[in-house]
C-alpha cells in the first residue's frame, strides 16, 4: 500500500507527516525532541497504527544511551524513534491483512530498532504481532502492557507450574512483575510477591498475591523459606541484584528460575536451581487476551504524559513508582 499522496498544485508526490519524538543521536534526555517526520509507509502484511498510548519503561533508557545500537543485528537510523509498547486504531492495513478492520482498538509490541518505535502519532508492525484491545481494558492500560505482560506469561510457561505449587515474584511491583502476579494467581498457583517500598506491597496484595513483603525491609530469603518450608517451586526475577541472589537460595535444587533476558545484573553465584533465561513471546496475545477478559487483570499506571512532556517521563524512569509509566500520545 502506496500511503504517499499527490500534491494537486504540483504534482509531485508528497509523504504525510507525523509528530513524533525522536533522536537524531544516542544519549542523555537531552537528546530527545519533537518533530514531524514522515508517515510510515504500509507493507502488504502491515498495520498502520494510530497511536493513542505509548508505554514508558527502563529499557527505553537504555535504548536512549545507544546500548542496544547494533544488538538486533540492524543499523541504527536516525531520526530513531523509541517505543516499545502502545494501544490505539487501526489506521490502515496492507493488501494481505484481513484480521483487522481501520478503527478497531488495537495494541502491539515492537523492536525499534528494525520499525521504528511508538513515541509518535503512527506507528506500523507487523500484524501478526498485533491484537484487539480486550473490550473491558482501558486504552490507556493497553498501551503499556504489551511486552510486559508477554513477559511474564511467557516466564510463567517456561516454569510451568501447578494450581498451589509455590512461585516468588521478584520485582513484583514492576510492570513485569505485577503483571505475573495477576497471571499466575489466575493459575491457582501460590505467590509469594517481593515488592519494592509500601506502595508496592500494598499494590501486590491488592493483586492477589498470598503473600507480599517488601524486599528492602525484609530477610526475604527467610520470608521465602517461611511461606514454603519445604523450598520454592520456581521463581520469576524481574530485578536482579544482590537480595534477589540470596533469595534464590530458597528455590528447591529441582526447582526453575524465569530470568527475562535484560534483567540485570546476572547472578554472581549460580543458584542450584535450574536458571532459565529467555524473552517474551510476541505473539502469545490471544492467550494473554483470553485471560484479561476471564479475570479482572489490569495493569496499574503511576503516571501518565503527555508527549511534550517525554523528557519528564524519562526522568521519572529514575524515581521510584510501581507499575507502569505511559506516554499520551494522540
Amino acid at each position: 500500500m502506496d500511503s504517499r499522496v499527490q500534491d494537486a498544485a504540483s504534482g509531485a508526490r508528497v509523504v504525510p507527516q507525523m509528530n513524533a519524538v525522536v533522536l537524531d543521536r544516542f544519549g542523555g534526555i537531552d537528546e530527545l525532541s519533537s518533530r514531524r517526520i514522515p508517515r510510515p509507509e504500509v507493507g502488504d502484511d502491515d498495520v498502520l497504527i494510530r497511536v493513542e498510548y505509548a508505554g514508558v519503561a527502563s529499557w527505553d533508557a537504555v535504548e536512549r544511551e545507544g546500548y542496544y545500537d547494533g544488538v538486533f543485528g540492524i543499523a541504527s537510523a536516525f531520526p530513531y524513534v523509541l517505543g516499545w509498547d502502545a494501544a490505539g486504531t487501526v489506521a490502515a492495513v496492507g493488501r494481505n491483512v484481513t484480521r483487522f478492520e481501520v478503527g478497531e482498538r488495537v495494541y502491539a509490541a515492537t523492536m525499534p530498532a528494525s520499525r521504528g518505535g511508538f513515541y509518535a502519532e503512527y506507528g506500523l508492525v507487523e500484524a501478526e504481532f498485533v491484537a484487539r484491545v480486550p473490550d473491558r481494558m482501558p486504552t490507556e492500560q493497553a498501551g503499556a502492557m504489551a511486552w510486559d505482560a508477554l513477559t511474564a506469561l511467557s516466564g510463567l510457561d517456561l516454569l510451568g507450574l501447578r494450581p498451589d505449587e509455590t512461585l516468588m515474584v521478584f520485582g513484583a511491583s514492576g510492570g513485569v512483575g505485577h503483571m505475573a502476579v495477576q497471571l499466575a494467581r489466575h493459575s491457582g498457583i501460590r505467590v509469594l510477591a517481593v515488592a519494592s517500598g509500601d506502595d508496592g506491597v500494598t499494590l501486590a496484595r491488592r493483586l492477589g498475591t498470598d503473600d507480599a513483603i517488601d524486599g528492602r525491609k525484609v530477610d526475604v530469603l527467610a520470608a521465602a523459606l517461611e511461606f514454603a518450608p519445604g523450598g520454592l517451586d520456581a521463581a520469576l526475577v524481574t530485578a536482579g541484584g544482590e537480595t534477589a541472589e540470596r533469595s534464590l537460595r530458597a528455590v528447591k535444587d529441582s526447582g526453575r528460575i524465569a530470568w527475562p533476558n535484560g534483567v540485570v545484573p546476572d547472578p554472581v553465584t549460580s543458584p542450584a536451581a535450574k536458571v532459565i533465561h529467555y524473552d517474551g513471546d510476541r505473539i502469545a496475545t490471544d492467550r494473554l487476551n483470553a485471560i484479561i477478559e476471564a479475570s479482572s487483570f489490569e495493569v496499574h499506571i503511576a503516571r501518565t504524559f503527555p508527549m511534550a512532556r517525554v523528557a519528564d517521563a524519562h526522568r521519572a524512569l529514575n524515581d521510584h513508582y510501581v507499575g507502569k509509566l505511559a506516554l499520551k500520545v494522540g
